[in-house]
């Protein structure tokens, strides 16, 4: 029982940690080439995104 509550602590923890740093820790993880470049990958392979920012740089209505 000990072990089950810590173990729920920590990851309370642990998420408490991440969603208060979660900005610093993204500027930071893409900071890096490489992780910059796979996350818009990542971003990218999904279509209804994709064509999403397609549309709005390339002909989506200019809003005038």
């Amino acid at each position: 029982m000990s072990r089950l509550l810590t173990s729920i602590f920590m990851i309370g923890s642990i998420g408490y940690v991440v969603f208060r740093y979660r900005y610093k820790i993204i500027n930071v993880l893409i900071g890096t080439g490489w992780m910059r470049r796979l996350a818009v990958g990542s971003i990218m392979s999904f279509p209804g995104i994709r064509q999403k920012l397609i549309s709005s740089v390339f002909g989506g209505p200019s809003g005038r």
